[in-house]
């Protein structure tokens, strides 16, 4: 039997780059996708994940355009084959307090963030309740649920990803598919280990556990998520922050 087809949107990235590498593990043929102009970057780590062992695909495309996540996903069957799961990951920021913000920022970031699940999702779903198998993993944040000064636009298109996670997972249950969050809080990516160490000292002390969460700990749970064994769990969001944010 051939390989089950994983996509990751931003799947070149920090986050993207440990989802791609847990799915692989369990047995996933997985394409990343990127960010259309951002071709050579992605080839370079195409490059790079093959040294290390691992085989990906690529597919450019901007998850903020519907009829470009049409051609994306059209691209991926006609290379791979049908995608049986999607990890709705890519995500932007463009942080500023109500007083300051533009409708441009906000447009930005519910298109890409909220907007997008919409976009993927309905490219991929049908076919997926067609075969019967199906799963859906979309990232949402720690501040989709406790909220954050200066992203009011983040948070709400954050918290509006677990929304739109238990309505699907309702309409798809039955058909086999499922459909989850995950919520991380601060992980300790490239763009976070940027950040001045003094301001990251401050950020750990915040966190009970004391540190900051690992890539590798949100691709497990995506890889946990996205197995033949997770077809009891659906419509939930799974809280990964090190008891940053509890409920």
């Amino acid at each position: 039997m051939s390989k089950r087809i994983a996509l990751v949107t931003g799947g070149t990235g920090g986050l993207g780059s440990a989802m791609c590498i847990a799915l692989a593990e369990i047995g996933y043929q997985v394409v990343a996708n990127y960010y259309t102009g951002l071709g050579e970057q992605a080839e370079e780590w195409q490059q790079q994940m093959y040294q290390r062992g691992h085989e990906f695909g690529l597919v450019e495309g901007d998850v903020a355009n519907f009829d470009d996540c049409a051609r994306m996903i059209e691209q991926v069957q006609a290379e791979f084959g049908s995608v049986d799961c999607l990890v709705n990951n890519a995500g932007i920021t463009r942080d500023a307090t109500i007083k300051k913000m533009t409708m441009e920022k906000w447009d930005a970031v519910i298109a890409t963030n909220l907007n997008s699940m919409f976009y993927m999702t309905k490219h991929v779903v049908e076919g997926m309740m067609e075969r019967g198998w199906g799963r859906i993993v979309n990232i949402s944040s720690v501040n989709g649920q406790k909220g954050q000064f200066g992203q009011a636009n983040y948070s709400a298109a954050k918290a509006g990803v677990h929304g739109f996670t238990m309505a699907l997972a309702q309409e798809t249950a039955r058909k086999g598919v499922t459909v989850n969050t995950i919520s991380p809080g601060y992980i300790g990516t490239d763009m976070v280990m940027a950040i001045p160490e003094s301001v990251r000292q401050q950020i750990e002390m915040e966190i009970p556990v004391g540190r900051l969460g690992r890539p590798d700990e949100i691709g497990r749970t995506v890889a946990f998520l996205a197995h033949e064994d997770g077809g009891y769990i659906t419509g939930n969001d799974f809280s990964i922050n090190g008891g940053l944010f509890m409920h």
